[in-house]
């Protein structure tokens, strides 16, 4: 039995998430502008993330770092489920489906719904991303960066705001 860590990202994990990341875009050939390939941010995460309003979590196998995901804010109280990879000799093993419920636990606390894009050759990806209760929408929710992800989804938590508004984008 594999010894399984789900915990937040730390400086010395930047280099291993940045391979990860490559090496997924490279196998589904979105290694180009549009996708996370162009991300000037790859190789920082442990920087960027870890404030009030996003996270990244990895998870390590037998201490290594095997995959990851982020929660960043991206419009009004929709965030962005960010950079979820994971390194194909890991997946169907239930770790994917971990760190998408520890990411789910912290947006649902900061956020109203959750938005991501994907490729449309990404298949695998959006059967587990349904399976998990995403639902496809026609609907951009913010500015993404990703132009070449056109197949888009939204997990609405609530749809009421804080301040007690509805919130139409996510009826």
């Amino acid at each position: 039995m594999q010894d399984i860590l789900i915990r937040e990202i730390r400086k010395e994990d930047d280099p291993a998430v940045e391979k990860i990341i490559r090496d997924c875009l490279i196998e589904y050939g979105a290694d180009h502008e549009g996708t996370a390939w162009a991300d000037p941010d790859l190789c920082r995460f442990s920087e960027i993330y870890g404030r009030e309003d996003r996270r990244y979590w990895v998870a390590e196998v037998d201490g290594t770092v095997v995959a990851g995901v982020g929660i960043g804010p991206l419009e009004g109280e929709i965030c962005e489920l960010q950079k979820m990879y994971c390194r194909k000799e890991y997946r169907s093993q239930g770790i994917s489906g971990r760190l998408l419920n520890t990411a789910l636990q912290f947006a649902r606390l900061h956020y109203a719904g959750c938005y991501l894009e994907t490729l449309p050759n990404m298949t695998e990806a959006q059967r587990f991303y349904e399976a998990h209760g995403f639902r496809r929408t026609e609907k951009i929710c913010g500015n993404t960066g990703h132009t070449a992800c056109d197949v888009r989804y939204l997990l609405s938590f609530r749809t009421e705001g804080k301040n007690g508004t509805i919130l139409p984008e996510i009826q």
